[in-house]
């Protein structure tokens, strides 16, 4: 019986393309690699998570609405100092600001607005790759797994088993398969958790820094339009 079955299998492997052959061939491999290289994204997505985390820690102004209040006053010396050698966009943002004090208030938000841009780009770096890879993971996992059911299916029509034998045979090799879908899903749900997270947070520090620089324009043109009247008023006397 086992013969006869082998013999059916080896005529129906011959009624197939060559085209067709060398791909189930190549499907007829181990999944296993699939679940290599989830296991390294996945070290490699949790160290970059890390790294963006103690970069927007470290690169944030604590006080800044503290500052922006100060601005609002016109207390441009004080923030000055405050600012210090804090890093990241909201200092870089107001150490730049304040040294074009100078040039006017027009030339200020200049400043601020190609400031942002060159920030900008350093906290969204490794961004994409965390997006891309929560996006794709749980498709290589579905590769994984569908490797897994063709060489389990395979498998099944080498050893020509029935009943029981031929139940544990299919069970077998599918639960080992969809083990891939598994992991794929658990290296996609942290990444794009952590993407998100990250984007949300990235928001509210542009925010934070443009409520800085309005505060700072908006005393500029306080402080020369409440000087225009004073100088109409000794002209006049």
């Amino acid at each position: 019986m086992t013969s006869f079955v082998l013999l059916a299998q080896m005529g129906h492997n011959e009624q197939l393309g060559w085209l067709s052959r060398k791909l189930l061939g190549v499907t007829l491999t181990s999944a296993e690699w699939v679940l290599w290289v989830l296991v390294i994204l996945s070290v490699l997505s949790i160290a970059l998570m890390l790294e963006r985390a103690v970069y927007f820690a470290t690169h944030r102004l604590p006080n800044s609405e503290e500052l922006a209040v100060r601005l609002a006053r016109g207390e441009l010396d004080a923030v000055r100092t405050a600012v210090g050698k804090h890093k990241g966009m909201e200092a870089a943002v107001l150490r730049e600001a304040l040294a074009s004090v100078d040039q006017g208030a027009d030339t200020v938000e200049q400043v601020i607005a190609s400031t942002v841009a060159r920030e900008r780009p350093q906290y969204e770096r490794y961004l994409s790759f965390l997006g891309t890879l929560g996006n794709n993971a749980p498709f290589i996992g579905l590769f994984g797994t569908v490797l897994g059911i063709i060489k389990a299916f395979n498998d099944l029509g080498s050893m020509g088993a029935k009943g029981a034998s031929m139940q544990q045979t299919v069970m077998a090799g599918i639960s080992e398969a969809l083990v891939a879908t598994a992991v794929g899903l658990a290296v996609a749900i942290p990444a794009v958790v952590a993407f998100n997270v990250f984007n949300r947070q990235l928001k509210t520090l542009t925010s934070r820094t443009n409520a800085l620089g309005h505060a700072l324009v908006g005393s500029l043109r306080a402080q020369r339009g409440g000087s225009a009247p004073r100088a109409v008023a000794s002209e006049a006397r």
